[in-house]
């Protein structure tokens, strides 16, 4: 078993927690009203999850930049948030990048600007 296949079981309750969200509040929201909402769910959950973490971002061993996370879960789980018509490869791209920065090998990027939630699963 490897250290993906350890965070199923998170990755699982953590995408019945934005389902409950999603479900409850609809599209139509900006981001921000869904990632304070999903953080609350998260907790209900009995999940530890941290808004906004930032990772510094490197470059041959120079520090260029901030990433700040939207929402990272138990420590080991990035969760990308957004309030879109569609994702696209872009955003996923996008997720990999963050992963690079935290250090951490698993993320879902969810996306509740649709009537039903979309969701993909990234892992390093």
């Amino acid at each position: 078993m490897n250290g993906d296949d350890v965070l199923e079981p998170l990755t699982g309750k953590i995408l019945a927690a934005a389902f409950e969200v999603a479900n409850t509040l609809g599209h139509g929201f900006l981001e921000s009203v869904y990632q304070k909402a999903l953080l609350h769910e998260l907790t209900l959950a009995g999940l530890s999850a941290e808004r906004e973490v930032p990772f510094k971002v490197g470059y041959k061993n120079l520090e260029i930049g901030t990433y700040v996370a939207d929402l990272i879960v138990q420590g080991s789980v990035v969760l990308e948030l957004k309030a879109i018509d569609a994702l696209s490869p872009a955003h996923v791209g996008q997720c990999l990048n963050y992963l690079r920065a935290s250090g951490l090998r698993v993320g879902l990027l969810l996306n509740f600007g649709r009537p039903r939630l979309e969701y993909r699963r990234v892992a390093l």
